[in-house]
């Protein structure tokens, strides 16, 4: 797999929440932190994603916002 984006995470689908049409998915990261993306039914099925799989999370993105309190 070659990807143009350079954050790549991999790590382990450790939460699938599962609605109507789109598929909250949690995924672990070394050092534990989560990532959760939000993806199509039709998406989560072809990856074959299951909690306890190993997965990457990938962020391509043009802005990042930051915040303060």
């Amino acid at each position: 797999m070659k990807l143009s984006a350079r954050n790549t995470f991999k790590g382990k689908v450790i939460d699938l929440k599962i609605g109507a049409v789109n598929v909250e998915v949690d995924i672990e990261i070394p050092g534990g932190a989560v990532v959760t993306s939000m993806i199509t039914k039709e998406s989560c099925e072809k990856l074959g994603l299951a909690v306890g799989k190993d997965a990457y999370a990938i962020v391509k993105a043009s802005a990042v916002m930051v915040a303060v309190d």
